[in-house]
């Protein structure tokens, strides 16, 4: 029964109430509080009612409103993969982790913290070396040096930094492959320096993931 419905009801039944004690002058005062009593039984059951749905309604809207926030937080918060297979400047990192069938892992709960080279990164490689490491009989090269840019933990730009100088200015960080890389500053810039001596400055800090967080490299960094 809808809202109106019990409201028009409602009204009646008041409008019969009066009209009833009108009537009623002339009989017997027995009578009519009996007949008083009833009535004001049925408008009280009545307005209850009207109440009590009224207020399930509210109760159902904040209820619907408190899992559609609940669901929309879940919704802007993304994972690791979808973060950088929505951004322009990683395409050759998402068709190499693709590659190397490290999407799973890369979703997981993780946490992870990615150094994700730009496409400009790969494009410093000598040539044909994307290429090649993309060939399935070159899967587990790639996955070695994909798993060299990650690290176990949500480690954010401030943690980094944080590190580096409580520890004399270079701090060793052990990646997902097993091999380490030295973070460093330079004007205010991180730059890594991997196992064979090449370095990467950190171009975009703090991308935050559902499963841990990105920071951008300019370079590949490379196991030895």
């Amino acid at each position: 029964m809808s809202d109106n419905i019990l409201f028009n009801l409602f009204n009646i039944l008041l409008n019969i109430f009066s009209q009833s004690m009108l009537y009623l002058c002339n009989k017997s005062k027995k009578h009519i509080m009996k007949l008083a009593f009833k009535l004001t039984s049925l408008v009280l059951v009545t307005f209850l009612s009207f109440s009590c749905i009224s207020s399930k309604k509210e109760e159902t809207k904040v209820a619907e409103v408190e899992v559609e926030t609940k669901k929309e937080v879940v919704e802007q918060k993304e994972t690791i993969v979808t973060i950088a297979a929505s951004n322009d400047n990683f395409t050759t990192l998402v068709a190499a982790v693709k590659a190397a069938d490290l999407v799973a892992t890369l979703n997981s709960d993780g946490p992870f913290t990615v150094f994700a080279p730009v496409n400009g990164a790969f494009d410093k490689l000598p040539e044909g070396t994307v290429a090649t490491l993309l060939k399935p009989e070159n899967k587990d090269m790639l996955t070695s040096i994909l798993t060299y840019h990650v690290i176990a933990g949500k480690f954010m730009a401030a943690d980094v930094i944080k590190a580096i100088n409580d520890n004399d200015g270079k701090f060793m960080i052990k990646t997902v492959q097993g091999g380490m890389i030295t973070a460093s500053l330079n004007d205010g810039k991180v730059i890594l320096t991997d196992e064979k001596g090449g370095t990467s400055t950190v171009v975009m800090t703090d991308v935050d993931a559902s499963n841990g967080v990105i920071h951008a490299i300019d370079s590949v960094v490379m196991p030895k």
